[in-house]
């Protein structure tokens, strides 16, 4: 797939690029980005055709959104999508005062969940400034899920559903979002949202990849049955289908276990029967599927960037799917490309 192909975003009024720009990696996750290379990275993809940009206040603690901001300011504002998230309001503090991990030499504010009406409200208003642009396209609720506030997350769930949703619905109904949703780890709780509210989307951190498909069950079908789009980040799970089944590779976030290396060892030897790149392979079946209109990439590099637009648009032949599901190694029912 062309990495600048216009899709159509669920059943909002909006069409995004088949590949989107992440910008959790320029608010310094684990290590230090200079601004030029932030700045190229924008450049790089916008000259690549990409149209979707992704941000969140967390990111950085309010780096990421200025560097955004930065870098799309002398955009036409109407020629791209911007979303970004609620869930953490940030505050003004000393560095000395901040304890930033994982994020490296990062925003001036210290972060506080919030997900009150109120605390949405002002956490759209705050983004808005950090971005210096006047608008956003969609805006998710942020980390409700068990990954990030463990045994809290009922209740952080609901007051999720009572306050931040009630906001951000009302912005929907006057217009000022074009779509709303939940950015979080677990489809799990994708799924509890859009049973309980009229959500537009979902941004999913991996879940559906060539290593996981448990969504296509019930989540997947109910975002088909309802026009909800869903955004993937993640499709990599956090390093294994980018590196391969090499000593210290990562598997949604920590050391890859020995089933799930003995499992992409032989998915990579059907990518050298059809030579194949790995890594191509892991992104171009997460937009396959017709509720995923687009994939995140998050870069530390230019050089990143321009290799993830490459594999995405890399030629896969048919037979090599066939091949996968038949060794077992994909499910029967999951779509494949074209």
């Amino acid at each position: 797939m062309n990495p600048d192909a216009k899709v159509k975003f669920g059943r909002a009024d909006l069409e995004v690029t088949a590949f989107g720009f992440g910008t959790a990696p320029i608010g310094n996750i684990f290590r230090e980005i200079d601004e030029q290379t932030s700045e190229a990275m924008i450049e790089t993809a916008w000259d690549a055709g990409i149209r979707y940009f992704d941000t969140a206040p967390m990111y950085g603690h309010g780096l990421a959104e200025l560097r955004t901001g930065h870098g799309l300011r002398w955009k036409e504002r109407d020629d791209f999508v911007l979303s970004s998230k609620v869930g953490r309001l940030l505050k003004p503090a000393r560095k000395a005062d901040i304890d930033y991990a994982p994020w490296t030499n990062a925003g001036r504010f210290t972060m506080e969940f919030d997900y009150t009406y109120d605390g949405t409200m002002r956490s759209i208003e705050d983004s808005l400034q950090r971005l210096n642009l006047e608008r956003l396209d969609i805006c998710f609720i942020h980390d409700i899920d068990v990954f990030t506030r463990g045994a809290e997350q009922p209740e952080v769930f609901r007051q999720a559903m009572d306050g931040a949703w009630k906001a951000l619905s009302q912005l929907r109904d006057e217009g000022v979002l074009k779509a709303i949703g939940v950015g979080v780890n677990e489809w799990q709780v994708c799924q509890t949202a859009l049973e309980q509210r009229d959500f537009d989307c979902f941004l999913l951190a991996g879940r559906y990849t060539l290593l996981e498909q448990e969504s296509l069950d019930t989540f997947l079908p109910l975002c088909e049955a309802r026009g909800a789009a869903v955004v993937v980040g993640g499709g990599f799970n956090s390093g294994i289908l980018a590196t391969g089944a090499r000593e210290g590779a990562k598997y949604n976030y920590a050391p890859a276990p020995a089933e799930i290396m003995e499992r992409v060892r032989r998915i990579e030897a059907v990518c050298a029967d059809y030579a194949v790149p790995l890594p191509a392979a892991a992104l171009q079946f997460v937009v396959a599927h017709p509720a995923i209109p687009t994939f995140m990439a998050g870069t530390r590099t230019v050089a990143q960037l321009q290799q993830n637009l490459e594999w995405f648009s890399a030629p896969i032949p048919a037979e090599f799917w066939a091949e996968l599901k038949r060794l077992g190694l994909l499910r029967d029912d999951a779509p494949v490309p074209a």
